[in-house]
């Protein structure tokens, strides 16, 4: 038996879920777990960085989403009194993948219901019996749809809701038993197990972890309090239990004693093993998708940016059509796009130039080009930098080099005035379902969390303020508060109130545990992605 905890939430479950990634993997390795779901609250967030660092790890990586169901239809008007109902949403392979994208995509677009911190990303049932395949469901906590049938003594509704799924996913649906100490957990369980026997339906045990161990419940209640505007001396505010955190199987085995029988818990627990066991691998990284370029008649991608690269390279030499090419500006175009088409990267320099030139013709400024892709002649003759290799000795072997397999790295500056036409020219040319700006998140640095946990604390402001102004910034980054209480700390006063005055020690504490957290989303600054594919069959959008 290995028990593999399949609903979990990280950072990524924006200010509710304490648990940064790298060292939620590390603690599944600590305990033995053969693998690891990630099922943060509406979102995808963390899917790819998970299958990276599980890999590293060497556990099985389940990429997940706690999603929220209603039973009318997202498309129509919200009713006042509209139900969430929580559903654990699992997928099994690469085309559970795709459908997990989809449905999650859905949701935000679609399915937004609720303001400010209580906006919930939904789906509807109909939605999700359109992309069910591939899917592993479970009940979720005590805010899924059976759960709370049987809070409100509806015994039937549960069973039927239970059928509902049961017929739709057969083997793949799963009733979920939780222990967090509240009556209402036993009063749920004992009923989720007479379901189970009654309509055979497989249990499996899980946590609704929040938080790595125990010793971070009060670093997790300072989050909730940070989201919530509340302090944590309020009474009237959102609590959890302090037993939502990773546990291990023989913790697992030893929840529910109160009220299942043992023999029930262990087969709950030895089920989670067996969901992960019919997880493949999603088989969606390490694989190059390039925009599809569009390609004049009677040529490929390779012969015609070898045409539009003589072209542009006997414009900037100001050659005639019929005038030889310096060999040496000629040999070095053949093999740059010799090694192009080795790599594989014809269409993308194509898609570089078409924007950029797009940009030139309407007066948009742009850049000259930095980086390495300045020892390109490629990139020279094409417009795409301005500065000419092989004049200034730059080498093409620190941009493209057959035994580094990387994509290029082209870094274009466009007028932050006028960029937006770009995006718009980029966005008609592929298609407004295969272009999309690129998500980023704003993380909890060593000055802002020790301010956000100092107002949760009622800590006056001025002495936040002046203990985080000890904090020295380099390169934009403040120093981390590790360093800043280590023995080399760059600011001796800093440390010395840490370790004489109990309540810094306690306030700095509660601060590194969540220093770090993801705390909001915005979009890139700069970066677009171009797909080949609609990208709500690829990444999740919002």
């Amino acid at each position: 038996m290995a028990f593999v905890p399949l609903h979990n939430h990280s950072d990524y479950s924006l200010l509710d879920g304490a648990s940064q990634l790298p060292q939620m993997v590390e603690r599944a390795v600590e305990l033995g777990m053969p693998a690891l779901a990630l099922t943060d609250h509406g979102v995808m967030y963390g899917a790819i960085e998970l299958l990276k660092l599980c890999k590293a790890a060497g556990i099985k990586p389940i990429i997940g989403n706690e999603m929220y169901v209603v039973n009318g239809s997202i498309d129509d008007p919200q009713p006042k009194k509209e139900r969430r109902y929580h559903l654990v949403v699992l997928a099994k392979n690469a085309t559970g993948y795709r459908n997990l994208v989809k449905l999650t995509s859905i949701s935000h677009l679609r399915g937004m219901r609720g303001r400010g911190i209580f906006a919930r990303a939904c789906i509807d049932k109909a939605t999700l019996e359109q992309h069910r395949e591939g899917l592993i469901v479970a009940t979720a906590c005590l805010g899924g749809e059976i759960p709370q049938a049987i809070l409100k003594e509806r015994p039937d509704v549960a069973r039927e809701v239970a059928r509902w799924y049961q017929q739709l996913f057969g083997e793949d649906f799963y009733l979920e038993i939780q222990d967090h100490g509240s009556p209402e957990d036993r009063i749920v369980n004992t009923e989720i197990v007479r379901i189970a026997t009654e309509l055979g339906i497989a249990l499996i045990a899980t946590n609704d972890a929040h938080y790595l161990t125990r010793n971070d419940v009060e670093a997790h209640d300072a989050l909730l309090c940070v989201l919530t505007g509340k302090l944590v001396s309020d009474e009237k505010r959102l609590r959890y239990t302090g037993t939502e955190y990773i546990k291990s199987e023989s913790e697992m085995l030893a929840l529910f004693a109160d009220h299942l029988e043992p023999a029930v818990v262990a087969e709950a627990v030895a089920n989670t093993a067996l969901v992960a066991d019919k997880v493949e691998d999603y088989d969606i990284l390490g694989r190059y998708q390039m925009p599809r370029f569009p390609i004049p008649a009677g040529h490929t991608a390779v012969t015609y940016l070898a045409e539009v690269t003589e072209a542009g390279l006997r414009d900037r030499l100001r050659l005639g059509a019929g005038d030889p090419i310096d060999p040496t500006y000629g040999d070095r175009m053949a093999f740059e796009l010799q090694v192009m088409e080795q790599m594989g990267f014809p269409t993308y320099f194509l898609v570089v130039w078409d924007y950029i030139r797009f940009a030139r013709e309407n007066g948009i400024p742009v850049g000259p080009g930095r980086g390495s892709a300045a020892g390109s002649l490629v990139a020279y003759a094409l417009g795409i930098t301005n500065i000419d290799p092989v004049v200034n000795g730059l080498l093409f072997e620190r941009f493209l080099n057959p035994e580094r397999k990387s994509m290029p790295d082209i870094d274009t500056d466009f007028c932050i005035e006028r960029r937006s036409e770009v995006i718009d020219y980029v966005t008609r040319r592929y298609g407004e379902d295969k272009v999309a700006q690129i998500i980023t998140f704003n993380r909890m640095t060593s000055k802002a969390v020790l301010k956000d946990v100092a107002r949760v604390l009622d800590i006056p402001y001025g002495d936040a303020d002046r203990l985080a102004k000890l904090i020295p910034v380099v390169r934009g980054k403040p120093a981390k508060l590790k360093e800043m209480i280590g023995p080399e700390s760059p600011a001796p006063e800093f440390r010395e109130k840490y370790e004489k005055d109990g309540n810094v020690k306690r306030w700095v504490d509660m601060a590194m545990r969540i220093e770090g957290t993801n705390k909001t989303f915005g979009v890139h600054a700069a970066g677009v992605v171009i797909a080949a594919e609609p990208l709500d069959e690829l990444v999740p959008l919002q």
